[in-house]
């Protein structure tokens, strides 16, 4: 592959994942803050936000339907193609929120039918982030797979961090234009975000190791049946592996919106800057993360941010309810740069490494959306447990601590092929260096 190439992958790995995650975090975003009144008015504070949450939630149960339909693809006709499904499914969805009528124009219809977009949302990220994934990784260097692979990561901060800085900005218009019409703003914003992406998706040309497997005629006919037959033991260990970083993620960029600003010490507005400053802030701590697993691997960095955030689930809460503003972000940089940020950035390359070439689109698709559909609930169950403790986080506390010791415990299991991979030889100055095995063969897989 030519160097032009391989920028181009790596532009693509990166703004595409941005527009498509920008789309999706823009309804996170406002589940938190402005879809209860508008969609649910006339119930108490506590159950629109549920309701809000809910529905929320409801995108991730089209996840692994996405997943199953749009990664099986991958295996079969492309990534490039894929991503640019994805990405269009996307935008149009977020688009059509945004002009959507409200409860107060078409009673229970509006409801409803913002169920139905956000069910189109969830299938079309479904199968985005695996072919993002394997757009970085299966183009990268062997020795720069997990820096390669935190690029998509990065999109998803991005795209999350511009969803939160245009709803601050809309949210300056002030509570009467932010309802009346503001909210619409972000949502339609997705158009323009949409073409940037589409194009930039557009130039892409297909991953080495997809494009050899096409030559030689060797594509999976049924990739999500051969992966559960071949690759079932690294499916459920990825999804089990996701699930912690997906829950504090979700803790911090939306939960912690409605929780901090309904304990009324701090601003709307200040939360919402906090948490975009925490993602740019952690995208650096991907950087650092999936720069230590090139060279110690991956499981010695997996399970010390999973540790972290073990142990953090409770001083988060105490310095989240603090009225100090510091303290506050100080937090919610910790939350998502570490406890979750550590997990996320490698997990394209050593996701990708854990599967078979043949079926990695529809392994990976899989892993990653199974646990997303029972994560993605986190706001809404974080919400039914603040009130079943009386407004006090210990229950949410235990929630994180119960999930990151599953993931711990399934990263300890997995294998990690990069680290088991490594061999020392000496070069022509005398220095030994690591070997790395190449993606594009199926020999570095180890029994699964």
């Amino acid at each position: 592959m030519s160097a032009e190439a391989r920028r181009r992958a790596r532009v693509a790995a990166l703004v595409g994942s941005t527009a498509e995650w920008y789309d999706y975090f823009v309804f996170a975003t406002a589940s938190a803050l402005v879809l209860a009144p508008l969609f649910f008015p006339g119930e108490d504070r506590l159950t629109a936000t549920l309701a809000s949450f809910a529905v929320l939630g409801v995108g991730f149960l089209a996840r692994p339907l996405g997943g199953l339909v749009l990664g099986s693809l991958g295996d079969r006709v492309g990534r490039r193609r894929v991503l640019l499904l994805s990405l269009w499914t996307m935008g149009l969805a977020t688009t059509a929120i945004g002009l959507l009528p409200t409860a107060e124009a078409v009673g229970p219809l509006a409801p409803v039918l913002l169920v139905v977009l956000r069910l189109v949302q969830g299938f079309g990220v479904g199968g985005e982030w695996a072919g993002a994934a394997l757009v970085a990784v299966e183009n990268a260097p062997a020795d720069r797979r997990a820096r390669w692979g935190s690029l998509p990561q990065m999109g998803v901060a991005l795209g999350a961090v511009l969803a939160t800085a245009v709803f601050t900005a809309v949210s300056a218009l002030g509570e009467e234009a932010l309802l009346a019409w503001g909210w619409r703003v972000p949502f339609l914003v997705g158009g323009a975000v949409l073409a940037v992406g589409v194009w930039v998706r557009s130039r892409l040309t297909e991953t080495i190791d997809f494009a050899d497997l096409a030559a030689r005629d060797d594509l999976a006919t049924r990739p999500v049946v051969e992966a559960w037959r071949t690759d079932r033991r690294s499916l459920l260990l990825a999804a089990g592996m996701r699930l912690a970083e997906n829950v504090w993620g979700y803790v911090v960029l939306v939960f912690t919106v409605s929780y901090v600003t309904g304990l009324g010490r701090l601003s709307r507005d200040t939360v919402l800057l906090g948490v975009s400053l925490s993602i740019l802030a952690g995208i650096g701590c991907y950087w650092l993360a999936a720069t230590l697993a090139d060279r110690v691997g991956r499981k010695p960095v997996y399970v010390a941010g999973g540790a972290f955030g073990v142990l953090f689930a409770w001083p988060f809460f105490e310095l989240v309810g603090s009225d100090r503003v510091a303290l506050v972000w100080g937090a919610l940089l910790l939350g998502w740069g570490v406890a979750s940020g550590f997990s996320f950035a490698i997990q394209p390359a050593w996701f990708t490494e854990l599967f078979g070439r043949r079926t990695r689109s529809a392994g990976l698709s899989l892993a990653y959306n199974l646990a997303t559909m029972i994560s993605g609930f986190t706001p809404f169950v974080a919400t039914a447990l603040l009130a079943a403790g009386d407004g006090e986080p210990h229950l949410v506390v235990l929630l994180l601590v119960g999930v990151g010791v599953v993931s711990l415990g399934c990263a300890l299991a997995a294998p990690d092929p990069y680290r088991d991979g490594l061999a020392a030889r000496a070069d022509s100055t005398g220095r030994r260096r690591p070997r790395v095995r190449s993606l594009s063969s199926d020999l570095h897989r180890p029994a699964a």
